[in-house]
């Protein structure tokens, strides 16, 4: 089992970065798919990006790429989403999520354990 914790959130400007983290408690973490989805006010949460095992392969949705980058430390149990160039649509609460399994999917429905969320709103 793998215990997540958001962290990095908050309020910023339209242009903007933020570093989100996401620490991972339990055992075997390098053998956790991780992924941040996102949940914006009456809408369904969605994928944002994923990240192998390994770090070997990243995935993104469209609407982030160029402008957000996940990455994993194994050795620390810590997951990352780099936020930059940050746009008003991207206020959500965000979500990191692992999954058991060795196939990146952007489906939220198949990751294992979640974190509670951490906000981020851009204004602009």
């Amino acid at each position: 089992q793998v215990q997540l914790v958001e962290s990095g959130g908050g309020l910023v400007q339209a242009g903007d970065s933020l570093r989100l983290s996401c620490s991972a408690s339990g055992r075997a973490f390098s053998s956790y798919v991780m992924g941040w989805f996102r949940q914006a006010p009456g809408k369904e949460r969605e994928f944002v990006a994923v990240i192998s095992r390994r770090a070997l392969t990243t995935y993104y949705t469209d609407s982030v790429k160029g402008r957000f980058t996940i990455s994993r430390d194994n050795a620390k149990n810590m997951v990352y989403l780099q936020m930059n160039s940050l746009k008003p649509e991207d206020t959500a609460v965000y979500f990191c999520a692992a999954r058991n399994s060795v196939v990146t999917d952007p489906n939220y429905s198949k990751y294992d354990y979640w974190g509670q969320g951490t906000q981020v709103t851009v204004s602009s």
